[in-house]
């Protein structure tokens, strides 16, 4: 029914800069919040960033004023701008929408299959 699909992971060095993207496609009436999660190995997952379609943000602790969320509502795609990267961000990164589908009143939460960011020392 509805699919999101991350790019831009990979492996870049500390300090470096990525921008991941997820873009939602499918049986879509309305996205509310769209957000993203990272998991590294033996750590449950958490929130890095998340927004809503109003258009406030909300952000994790650790990476305030080094990470940026964005939307394009019309392309029903967020993004994820990561800025003086560190090795503790290395974790898999996972989109999350909040969609509503055609012809439907139910709002349900979608995930990613995840996209890798290593970032070396």
């Amino acid at each position: 029914q509805v699919r999101l699909v991350e790019s831009g992971g990979g492996l870049v060095q500390a300090g470096g800069s990525l921008r991941l993207a997820c873009a939602a496609s499918g049986n879509i009436f309305s996205i509310n919040v769209m957000g993203w999660y990272r998991q590294a190995p033996r750590k449950p997952r958490e929130l890095v960033a998340s927004m809503p379609s109003g258009g406030s943000t909300n952000y994790a602790d650790s990476v305030k004023g080094r990470f940026t969320i964005s939307r394009d509502n019309a392309k029903n795609t967020v993004y994820l701008q990561m800025n003086s990267l560190k090795p503790e961000d290395t974790a898999v990164y996972y989109c999350r929408a909040q969609c509503r589908p055609q012809g439907g009143a139910m709002w349900n939460d979608y995930w990613g299959q995840g996209t890798q960011v290593t970032v070396s020392s």
